[in-house]
């Protein structure tokens, strides 16, 4: 059984630092084909994740994290400037009734935070909101899985193992986040590869999942 106790300080400092490294690089790709439009994120699930990624980050922050804590910064960052590029560059709503809702829980949480002093309240609430957001993702990567970098996620996937590893201790609080990234990329790439069936690409290609909002074909068909 693997085991994520990592008893070296050396160690899970070279393991956040993989991790920090892997997620910038992982989001590059990703940003470069969203300008060029090649790429549509979707904008309430960017919006959801940048301001609860940020949360993580401080809940991390508060909570004692160390060798992890640039992971969580990375992500923070990268999934803010994806948000910004959305708003011009993505695709679906801006912000719905439902993601005013999301965002006004997230609030809620802070506020058990503050009366509280324990960032367990607010790092659960936006790991479970956050975690409702992906499952947009994961439909919206089998629908048209041309509409997404999946070396972004592929890597971020990677990374979000070695930021497990680097936390080094069965701490719940500190493992939460890195676990859920981990959970959520696989499952992004578990769509990606069902979407790539025979008889799920001939139901895209009969719904028109393969046309760019630019109204041309997308890369590879």
């Amino acid at each position: 059984m693997f085991d994520l106790y990592i008893d070296t300080p050396s160690a899970r400092v070279v393991f956040g630092g993989i991790a920090t490294a892997l997620s910038l690089v992982a989001y590059a790709p990703y940003i470069v084909n969203t300008l060029r439009g090649h790429t549509r994120p979707h904008r309430a699930c960017w919006l959801i994740w940048s301001v609860l990624a940020t949360i993580s980050f401080f809940s991390q922050f508060y909570e004692g994290a160390t060798a992890s804590l640039g992971f969580a910064a990375a992500q923070a960052g990268c999934t803010t400037l994806i948000f910004l590029l959305a708003v011009i560059r993505g695709q679906g709503p801006f912000m719905k009734r439902a993601d005013a809702g999301v965002l006004g829980i997230a609030c809620v949480g802070l506020l058990i935070w503050y009366e509280t002093e324990s960032a367990a309240y607010s790092l659960v609430t936006s790991i479970t909101i956050s975690l409702l957001g992906g499952l947009l993702t994961v439909a919206k990567v089998y629908w048209s899985p041309q509409s997404e970098t999946m070396s972004t996620w592929t890597m971020s996937f990677v990374a979000s193992g070695f930021a497990l590893m680097a936390v080094g201790t069965l701490d719940w609080l500190l493992l939460a986040y890195p676990l859920y990234l981990f959970v959520l990329n696989g499952s992004i790439m578990a769509a990606w590869l069902l979407a790539q069936m025979p008889a799920q690409r001939e139901r895209q290609r009969q719904m028109g999942m393969f046309v760019s909002y630019h109204g041309r074909p997308q890369i590879g068909e």
